[in-house]
């Protein structure tokens, strides 16, 4: 186990009025009607393993269309510790999870995935760093048994994002970890409606206790990240920490401009020393255009990433519309 540097003071078990602290654990699911109910067993051992907490813990589902909301009801009307969320239509894998987040009263906060990919026994390592002190604790990925050509692409993501950003990202660090509460409470005064939870994170600049863990792989279901769902996480922390790409784009137009005019001069003294052996020809001129029109788009692609990022950040939308609340008191 890895420290980033040293804690600030070591945590108490007990509250001010004298009861145990609570702990939130915070779940978000869509489509997991075969994890939510191991899910749900699995932390709730371990809460009664350690003991010496309360706990409540809040799932928040993204208008699941399988029996998910149904379980959760099952669960919620056992078990009081639970809490659910039903939101009225998919609000994404980014603003859902996030605003239970903020939902949740627990002095620290662990966000754990309903899929079980994130191994709930770490709870009791996180709750164990957080009492000698440490503000906030995360699970870095060590391995995966998923996929080793998504397991690379995401490693070499995670290097690009850190070479980019104007601040020391974790790598590998998936959100999965321990919050305490004075982070959380930054966090609902931010108020940033489309937020990269991973930059956040290190954009606060808390010191932060790093527990390497290997990912199991899905034991039910199918994943609902797609493509696109990927590529807008993997831009929203580039356009959310980084303004590399819009300075990289300035310097390589104006070397991209300096390289047609040496060129440009280059054919211009060759036509004028080999006038009749010389031929421009239509060739350098198509590769010259395509090359040219191609880098433009990327560039401006690029540049409607920032603006989109912009557009998102003034429409100050909330980050879910709830359908309906368990448990939670009025």
């Amino acid at each position: 186990m890895e420290r980033t540097s040293a804690c600030i003071v070591p945590s108490s078990i007990s509250a001010s009025d004298g009861k145990p602290k609570l702990i939130s654990v915070v779940s978000g699911c869509y489509n997991e009607e075969g994890n939510v109910r191991e899910c749900y067993e699995q932390v709730k051992k371990i809460f009664q393993e350690i003991g010496r907490y309360r706990y409540e813990h809040i799932f928040i589902d993204n208008a699941s269309q399988d029996r998910t909301v149904a379980i959760l009801r099952e669960i919620a009307a056992q078990d009081k510790n639970v809490k659910v969320i039903v939101n009225a239509r998919n609000f994404g894998h980014i603003r859902s999870p996030y605003h239970a987040m903020l939902q949740a009263k627990g002095d620290a906060v662990i966000s754990l995935v309903s899929d079980l990919q994130d191994p709930p026994e770490l709870i009791k390592e996180f709750l164990k760093k957080w009492e000698e002190g440490f503000l906030i604790v995360v699970a870095v990925k060590q391995d995966s048994e998923e996929s080793i050509i998504f397991f690379t692409i995401r490693r070499l993501y995670y290097e690009l994002v850190t070479r980019l950003a104007e601040i020391e990202l974790n790598k590998n660090a998936t959100g999965f970890g321990l919050y305490d509460r004075r982070f959380v409470d930054i966090l609902a005064e931010m108020e940033d409606p489309y937020p990269y939870f991973r930059g956040l994170v290190s954009e606060i600049g808390f010191p932060a206790a790093k527990i390497p863990y290997h990912q199991p792989v899905r034991k039910r279901g199918i994943t609902s990240n797609n493509f696109y769902r990927l590529y807008d996480m993997a831009m929203l922390g580039i356009t959310n920490h980084s303004k590399v790409p819009l300075r990289l784009a300035t310097m390589l137009g104006f070397a991209v401009s300096l390289m047609s005019l040496c060129i440009a001069l280059g054919y211009f003294v060759f036509k004028l020393l080999y006038w009749d052996k010389f031929s421009l020809g239509l060739a350098p001129l198509e590769i010259g255009l395509f090359f040219f029109g191609s880098v433009q788009l990327f560039f401006i692609g690029i540049l409607g990433e920032y603006i989109g990022a912009i557009h998102t950040q003034v429409q100050k939308r909330p980050y879910v519309v709830e359908l309906e609340r368990i448990n939670f008191e009025p």
